[in-house]
């Protein structure tokens, strides 16, 4: 893990001011690239991007006919985050291979691609990552000659850059943290543009506008508050590290951006992904926040309870963003894992393109394995005829109630071009071992309510109560998606008043009223890749209509739980009772409206 304890030593530093005009910054994402193989490939001219690997040969066209159809195979690759492996493989053994597949990775770009071939945001992350390399590569191999050619052509990128920034949102944040890396590796530049200034003013001022003051990114998506998180970490540490300050009130929403990154990692370590995310860690930059503002909380959770001193809230709301947390509790580091968890997704869809149609959505761990999950993004492009894109982006692929097959807002691939549906959260009630959640959904798209409540019982297990009213009949379709080692695995247990769908690891219990199925569907963990992966489907057909659901982790050869209403059913929306009965005893549940 790097943070600012990795950084270069004051006499490294002066040292490589006698030799390179390129001054070492701090590389927020260093840690992250340090593949041999991914080194090793680029070499051969091999490159994965996207979940794709393509030989395009070692004498590169980076215009080539062999690239995939989806853009975003060519828009990673021209950002050269390989060259961060390229740089840790030659630093590791010295072998001359790396240094000159990377010279000539960059020098072939820059005779083939003309400046304004590429959107802002790759031109950022591109100047970005040359300087993170070089600063490595400098190190060990100086070259004059290549520098004066890596310089101007920084130039160049970064005056196209401060001329053509993206006008809000994640983009811009990343843009305007390439301005402030290449302002302090690169003084001469700087002096050119004044961009230390302008970078750092504008930084606080989109960090204002993106991060809501419950710390919650505009866009609603788990992945790209991660993303905007990094960048406004690395200026900060950057700002310690060269001597000068943002402006007051920069700190303050900063930290609340990271309180949401704590909450929202799961005990194993990753966020759900949800909207247009992956999954994935980013504890090195809860690490590097405990170091900036010595917040042992952060550490904490960064080294899952090795260091630090644990939160005190597991039931955290974020009310601007729409996002709620249940959480058993903050065990030290052998029982950290093993803690109960779900988030509750009931806000706005986001500004921009990247939000799922997935109000009152849910994501279940326990057990140190995820229950039932996010499905992901996979792509931003339809595949074929299976609209790919639409499918995982639609209300359908979430852990959610979908009325006669719509989606809860009109499908649109970016930016809907109609009113979202609009969520809230009713109520919530927080005691002892409990805690009881209420949010309800209107769509334009059909006149059907739908509110759902989700009791956390004992810290150990959940009932989902869902109500769907409408004037007219309608099909409710009830959808849980288990994870990708749930295929093949999954049972189905019928008893007087429960039917119960087993996998190795949770009994998902349903009225028998209801007949439970299990469909394929896709789980994508990064963009890309995609794995089958069970969905639980439970419908119903009427105006009115009340799912029960116990979720109870379990192994399969313990006793499944069970559950009677024993309350007028027909009444569910405004109270009721339930009667749980577990191998640890019977427990009630009850609810009223107001």
């Amino acid at each position: 893990m790097s943070t600012h304890k990795d950084f270069l030593s004051d006499s490294t530093q002066v040292a490589l001011l006698h030799t390179s005009r390129i001054r070492p910054v701090f590389c927020v994402i260093e840690h992250a690239y340090r593949n041999r193989q991914i080194a090793d490939d680029a070499c051969a001219g091999i490159f994965t991007s996207t979940g794709l690997t393509i030989d395009l040969g070692t004498e590169i066209d980076w215009e080539s006919p062999r690239l995939p159809v989806d853009p975003e195979w060519a828009i990673e690759w021209y950002k050269f985050y390989y060259g961060l492996d390229l740089a840790h493989a030659f630093k590791s053994t010295r072998e001359e291979i790396y240094l000159s597949t990377w010279r000539s990775l960059v020098r072939s770009w820059i005779k083939q691609r003309r400046v304004n071939s590429d959107s802002s945001d790759v031109v950022a992350r591109r100047i970005t990552n040359w300087i993170y390399a070089w600063n490595i590569f400098a190190r060990e191999s100086y070259s004059d000659a290549f520098e004066d050619e890596l310089i101007a052509s920084i130039r160049s990128q970064t005056k196209y850059l401060y001329l053509n920034l993206t006008a809000e949102r994640n983009h811009r944040t990343l843009e305007l943290y390439a301005l402030l890396i290449v302002a302090l590796a690169i003084p001469e530049i700087d002096e050119e543009l004044g961009l230390l200034d302008f970078a750092t003013h504008n930084l606080f001022e989109n960090l204002l506008s993106d991060v809501l003051p419950d710390g919650v990114h505009r866009e609603q998506s788990t992945h790209y508050h991660m993303t905007a998180l990094r960048s406004f970490l690395g200026a900060r540490e950057n700002a310690r590290l060269f001597g000068f300050d943002f402006p007051n009130g920069y700190d303050e929403r900063l930290l609340k951006a990271c309180e949401f990154a704590l909450h929202v990692h799961r005990p194993d370590g990753l966020i759900p992904a949800l909207s247009d995310s992956d999954t994935g860690s980013y504890f090195d930059l809860l690490q590097l926040a405990a170091d900036l503002f010595d917040r042992e909380d952060f550490r904490y959770v960064a080294t899952q309870g090795l260091q630090g001193t644990a939160p005190t809230t597991t039931c955290s709301s974020f009310s601007d963003g729409g996002y709620y947390i249940q959480r058993s509790g903050w065990s030290n580091s052998e029982n950290f894992q093993a803690e109960r968890y779900l988030v509750f997704d009931c806000g706005p869809l986001g500004d921009g393109g990247h939000g799922h149609y997935d109000l009152l959505n849910v994501e279940i761990y326990a057990n140190g394995k995820p229950l039932i999950v996010d499905p992901g993004r996979f792509t931003y492009f339809a595949e074929g005829d299976a609209k790919l894109r639409r499918a995982f982006k639609g209300t359908a692929a979430h852990n959610t109630v979908c009325v006669d097959g719509l989606d809860q807002t009109a499908f649109y691939p970016g930016k809907p071009k109609q009113s979202a549906a609009k969520g809230k959260l009713l109520s919530r009630l927080t005691r002892a071992c409990f805690d009881m959640l209420c949010g309800e959904v209107i769509s334009n798209c059909y006149d059907a309510l739908h509110t759902r409540r989700i009791f956390f019982v004992a810290n150990e297990y959940w009932v989902i109560v869902d109500n769907l009213r409408s004037d007219q009949k309608r099909t409710f379709d009830l959808r849980f998606h288990l994870t990708p080692e749930a295929w093949n695995h999954t049972a189905m247990c019928v008893s007087e008043t429960n039917v119960t769908v087993r996998t190795p690891d949770v009994a998902l219990v349903f009225d028998s009223t209801f007949q439970p199925r299990i469909e394929p569907g896709w789980v994508s963990p990064k963009y890309g890749v995609k794995h089958l992966a069970p969905v639980v489907s439970v419908k119903s057909e009427n105006t009115a209509t009340d799912f029960v659901s116990l979720i109870y982790p379990t192994k399969l050869h313990e006793t499944a739980p069970s559950f009677r209403v024993i309350s007028d059913a027909a009444n569910l929306r405004d109270s009721g009772v339930l009667e749980v009965v577990t191998s640890c005893g019977v427990e009630y549940i009850e609810w009223e409206t107001g």
